[in-house]
């Protein structure tokens, strides 16, 4: 009987653990080019990226397309990240930076 007890007071105690403990999710946010990410790049960095591009900037940023390509396959995310992009100027928050990375995670919207 007595480890019947014991036995059901341990199971109550490890079952109830606290809700605390759980990790917590983020709100999924719609973030899509025209509404978050179009403005970022606008004033980050077209004034080189532009078309026709300036200052030797090799690629155009100015459509959805553009950004999308760079984000895939030109590291766009690493060179704002390391600092090397824009080489000039005011460089990207890092809540620009993770909007543009959660932008890439909800599939380009």
């Amino acid at each position: 009987m007595m480890k019947n007890l014991i036995f059901i007071l341990i199971l109550t105690f490890t079952s109830c653990a606290s809700k605390d403990d759980d990790p917590v999710e983020e709100p999924i946010i719609n973030i899509t080019y025209t509404t978050n990410i179009k403005s970022i790049i606008d004033s980050k960095c077209n004034s080189c990226h532009s078309d026709p591009q300036k200052n030797g900037a090799p690629i155009a940023l100015v459509t959805l397309e553009n950004v999308k390509d760079a984000v895939l396959n030109k590291d766009l995310i690493g060179r704002v990240e390391d600092g090397s992009m824009p080489p000039e100027g005011d460089v990207l928050t890092s809540d620009q930076i993770e909007l543009i990375k959660d932008w890439e995670k909800n599939s380009f919207k």
